[in-house]
């Protein structure tokens, strides 16, 4: 199972709690869309830091900051620890502004179950 070996790979990574979490991201090799209507991509290369202990998934959601009312929606990995999560564990709606260029962020949400721990967040313009 995908999220077994996840949860392996980033275990051997893991930190404190008291760490701050944080996120950065690749867009990788997502499609250049500039129509307004955006392609379904698996998600990008994602590294995060201080991923608190006992964090068992991270819930990952993209907002477009010109137009934050779209959802391009996310997803949910199970997650132990700190590391790289690589493409291909979620499919979200890729960034495709109908126009020039617009601010997107990512938001990871630590949970142990169903409790937040930490959030962080990472922004990037597209394209």
């Amino acid at each position: 199972m995908k999220h077994l070996a996840l949860a392996a790979l980033l275990t051997a990574a893991a930190t404190t709690a008291s760490a701050e979490m944080t996120l950065s991201f690749d867009w990788g090799n997502i499609p250049l869309c500039t129509t307004g209507r955006p392609n379904i991509v698996p998600n990008p290369t994602f590294i995060l830091k201080g991923v608190p202990k006992g964090t068992t998934s991270v819930t990952f959601r993209l907002k477009d900051l010109d137009v934050p009312s779209y959802s391009h929606g996310g997803g949910k990995v199970g997650i132990t620890g700190s590391g790289k999560v690589p493409p291909g564990y979620f499919k979200y709606k890729s960034p495709c502004p109908p126009s020039g260029q617009h601010t997107y962020e990512w938001t990871a949400t630590a949970k142990a179950g169903n409790k937040t721990l930490t959030t962080a967040k990472a922004r990037k313009k597209y394209p």
